[in-house]
Parts: structure tokens; C-alpha cells; sequence
């Protein structure tokens, strides 16, 4: 099948794993096709960790067809949606292991979350995200394994790119981690890219969780995405205000919020070759918000 690629997967193509992933892309979806017999629309442009396009099923069922880049982050994605079962996050209909294929239910109109004014958009996270905090065990990775390979290699890449940041900030980061992973309170299935542009608006319930990547950890760690996430609102006092919303709101301890925030952003903030000044920032900014 012929295959545009979108520019939110064009950064694949500097990796030689990700060319030779591209490269098995049309194969996969002409057999996904044939397979669950599916009318494809052009792929989503924004779509960033997968190939992501519009279908329909042979009934005329609206629905969606990802192909996923092999990372690990995603590797349970299918089995948190089946957890799930369509219980505030959109439904599996279903799954090709082998190939790393989803078919998900489509979220219509699928307006984010994010094109809310801030407070309504919180609103709607304080009554989401309890009802996502279920009991889990394997085989989704646990917080603290997780947590263990950040301790690893945030160090190594630190100092690989010429130390990018004030040491600081990661004699910080390393320092809660130690603190927050054996203190932990019950373990539920948390999402750790659960920020506002991956909650749309549906039918089936007025907003719907996509694009899960679940790890098994404590409910502090759940808030963190939308906790740090820029989307509503990219100014310290936002930060501040999401952080004592949703910590009040949800029964949080919020140190530990603010701890697992400061973590996760400073892990997602440095790449294999490339650092993210934005996130960099808003470590600096919750650290000064203790």
C-alpha cells in the first residue's frame, strides 16, 4: 500500500531502527487491512509514537488502526485498555501482538481535553483519573523497576550530552527517587503520559483517555502528567495552581506529587541525542515549589 508518512513520525527517520521500522509500515497495514477488513483513511498528522489513521469496519463502525513503534513505553498499551475495559479510556476492539497493531475505538468529535478553559479541563481530570486508578499487577512494569532505569541511565546521558544542565537538578532527582520508590502507597494502574492532549472529547462518555503507556505504581504518581504537562496553562503559577488542584481534589500527598513530577520530567527531558529546555525549566520550577 502506498504510505505518506506524517511529520509527527518524520523524527524516526534519524535512527536506524526507526528507517527500518518506516520501512515495514505498508506490509503491516495492507495486512491489517485485509485481516479485520478496514477502509483507511489518510494518517493523523500529529501522531507522534505510532502510525496512527481513521478506519472503518466492515459495518460502518467508526474506529481507529495504530501501528506502534516498537518502544517499551507502549509495549502494554493493548493489555491497560483491556483493564481498562472502556471505563474512562477508549475501548480495544482489537490486537496483532506480532505486528504491534490496535484497533481502538474512535472518539467522536475527539476535541482535546486541552481546548477547554483550564478549570473546566481540571474539572474533568478530578472525576477521570479515580476511576482509572484500578488494582493491576503483571505484566505491566511496576513504578519502581521504571523508576530504577531512570536512576541508571539519567546519569550516563547527563554526562554523554556535556552535562546539559546544572548538576543540581539531577543530584535532586536522584535524591527523591531513593526517597519516593520503597515508601510508595497502593499500587493501581497509572499512565505516565496522561497529559490533556490524550484525553478527547467521545460519545460513549463525554471524555475518553487514548494513548495509555501504564506502569503499576501509587495514585501521586498518576496526577503527574497533567501535573507538568504545558497544555493548560505554561506559566509558573499554572504549574503551581495544577499541582495543588489536583493533589487537594484527589487526596494526594502533594510533596510526593511534586517529587514524582520533578522525576519524571527531568527523565523525559533528555533523550539519546537531544535534550528538551522546556522540560529542563519546568523541573527548575517545581523544585522551587516545595
Amino acid at each position: 500500500m502506498r504510505l505518506e508518512i506524517p511529520e509527527g513520525l518524520r523524527w524516526t527517520e534519524r535512527y536506524p531502527a526507526g528507517r527500518a521500522w518506516l520501512a515495514t509500515l505498508p506490509d503491516r497495514l495492507a495486512d491489517c487491512a485485509a485481516r479485520w477488513e478496514l477502509r483507511i483513511g489518510p494518517p493523523f498528522a500529529y501522531a507522534f509514537a505510532s502510525l496512527a489513521m481513521p478506519v472503518e469496519l466492515p459495518d460502518g463502525t467508526p474506529a481507529v488502526l495504530k501501528l506502534q513503534y516498537p518502544d517499551d513505553d507502549s509495549v502494554h498499551e493493548a493489555t491497560a485498555l483491556a483493564h481498562w475495559a472502556g471505563q474512562g479510556a477508549i475501548r480495544l476492539l482489537a490486537h496483532d501482538a506480532e505486528r504491534r497493531a490496535l484497533l481502538v475505538e474512535r472518539c467522536v468529535p475527539g476535541t482535546a481535553l486541552h481546548r477547554l478553559p483550564p478549570e473546566a479541563a481540571l474539572d474533568v481530570a478530578v472525576g477521570l483519573l479515580p476511576r482509572l486508578w484500578v488494582p493491576a499487577g503483571p505484566p505491566f512494569t511496576p513504578l519502581a523497576e521504571e523508576a530504577a532505569g531512570w536512576a541508571e541511565r539519567l546519569p550516563a546521558k547527563w554526562e554523554r550530552l556535556n552535562r546539559p544542565f546544572e548538576q543540581v537538578l539531577l543530584d535532586a532527582a536522584l535524591g527523591l527517587l531513593a526517597d519516593l520508590v520503597p515508601s510508595q502507597g497502593e499500587q493501581v494502574l497509572v499512565n505516565q503520559d496522561l497529559h490533556a492532549g490524550n484525553v478527547l472529547a467521545a460519545t460513549r462518555e463525554p471524555w475518553l483517555v487514548i494513548d495509555p503507556k501504564p506502569l503499576v505504581g501509587e495514585r501521586e504518581f498518576g496526577a503527574v502528567p497533567l501535573v507538568r504537562g504545558p497544555e493548560l496553562g505554561d506559566s509558573p503559577a499554572a504549574l503551581r495552581h495544577r499541582l495543588d488542584r489536583l493533589s487537594a481534589e484527589l487526596g494526594l500527598d502533594r510533596d510526593r506529587v511534586r517529587g514524582w513530577a520533578v522525576v519524571h520530567t527531568l527523565a523525559w527531558s533528555i533523550g539519546e541525542d537531544e535534550v528538551f529546555p522546556h522540560q529542563v525549566e519546568t523541573v527548575r520550577r517545581l523544585l522551587g515549589m516545595g
